[in-house]
């Protein structure tokens, strides 16, 4: 990256209070308390920021501008329809991690019928594990 840009940027909002699932996210879901990111995992924000590597972003970002960057290798989405138009205009490969609706039949076509994009494998709980992600991210960023 160029002098002073963080290594990876992180866009997170915290779940909708009121949705049973907690996978919905609205632009009323941003977090007041004290702590914005009390909602990610234990040590998520030290180990993602040390040293500078990593910035959060607490709601919304400039998504065009950020895929448009040279600096930008790589794209981990939802999948959402306009996510990937932005990420394929601008030449980012994508991780995709679909979180409802039509994004999962999205992803079905990007991986299998296109084969343009990743998608992680879930382990015998059904759940995402980060070293599967960072073999995923390893994978974009250093292979074709």
């Amino acid at each position: 990256m160029k002098g002073g840009d963080p290594d990876s940027i992180w866009v997170v909002r915290s779940p909708d209070k009121d949705s049973a699932s907690g996978v919905h996210y609205n632009a009323q879901s941003i977090n007041t308390d004290d702590d914005p990111f009390d909602f990610l995992p234990k040590g998520f924000v030290e180990r993602t920021t040390r040293g500078g590597l990593g910035l959060l972003v607490r709601s919304w970002a400039l998504q065009i501008q950020i895929l448009s960057h040279g600096s930008t290798g790589g794209f981990l989405s939802h999948c959402g329809w306009n996510s990937i138009l932005e990420s394929l205009v601008n030449g980012v490969p994508l991780i995709a991690w679909p979180l409802f609706g039509e994004q999962e039949m999205h992803t079905e076509m990007l991986t299998k019928q296109f084969k343009i994009a990743f998608r992680p494998k879930k382990n015998e709980n059904d759940d995402l594990v980060g070293r599967e992600i960072a073999k995923l991210v390893r994978d974009l960023i250093i292979g074709e």
